[in-house]
């Protein structure tokens, strides 16, 4: 059911999105005479890999930097990048892997290999699913080129304020996805972001809530409180912030 419903909307997504994706690309096109479509590796379900498609925002091999996160002041992004990942046009070619059945339309982001090497055991556990081009964590974390702006390590505070919350969120999809019902939820939500930021987050808190998550969680998914440095799930000494998986 889940499959048919993303081979669906990645179709239809394709078709209509195409009048906008097309003059998107030739503007990246024409600004370096350069390919407008990033290409690159990927984590899959199960640890393997696979190649991603996206429309490009940054510099021809700004990936050869050895910086992962992107802050919005990142100078390898280009003029018509910054306007391609405000809009996240940068992530709707990912339809293309939908419909190949690399992606589905919802799941935990996929992270380049060696990020997932890091893994903690209890991060293992989001490589157990399709990787998505959604999910509560990209919804909360839809401002994280903003979080990382003027950051001297943008990796490292990535890895100290985001990717903790991120992992939480993401497993708490994971382990509460058993249909489509919270795949529309989710969808409905990652579109009422980009309308009205506020409104989304606080559906997404209370989303939280009814998933297990603790009042930490719930606040840190309406955005409620300070980031803070915390420690991932599943390292030790670190709270899980909801109900672990039955086992």
């Amino acid at each position: 059911m889940k499959r048919t419903f993303d081979f669906t909307i990645a179709l239809v997504g394709l078709l209509v999105g195409s009048v906008v994706l097309l003059p998107a690309m030739v503007a990246v096109w024409l600004q370096d005479r350069n390919s407008p479509l990033y290409i690159a590796d990927r984590a899959a379900k199960g640890g393997g890999l696979f190649r991603i498609v996206k429309l490009r925002s940054m510099r021809i091999y700004a990936d050869k930097t050895g910086v992962a996160s992107t802050a919005a002041d990142d100078p390898r992004v280009t003029s018509v990048g910054r306007f391609i990942r405000k809009t996240k046009l940068d992530e709707a070619t990912q339809l293309w892997n939908v419909l190949k059945g690399e992606m589905s339309l919802v799941g935990p982001r996929p992270q380049v290999h060696p990020d997932t090497l890091r893994y903690t055991a209890a991060e293992q556990d989001l490589l157990s699913v399709q990787p998505g081009i959604t999910d509560l964590a990209s919804i909360v974390f839809a401002d994280e080129g903003e979080i990382l702006r003027g950051s001297a390590d943008p990796d490292a505070q990535y890895d100290a304020l985001i990717r903790p919350w991120k992992s939480r969120l993401a497993l708490l999809y994971v382990y509460n996805s058993t249909g489509i019902a919270l795949d529309l939820r989710l969808i409905r939500l990652t579109l009422l972001n980009a309308i009205d930021r506020q409104a989304a987050l606080n559906e997404v808190s209370r989303l939280v809530r009814l998933l297990g998550g603790d009042e930490r969680l719930q606040a840190i998914a309406a955005r409620r409180v300070p980031l803070a440095e915390e420690l991932p799930p599943g390292a030790p000494g670190a709270e899980l912030h909801f109900s672990p998986r039955p086992a």
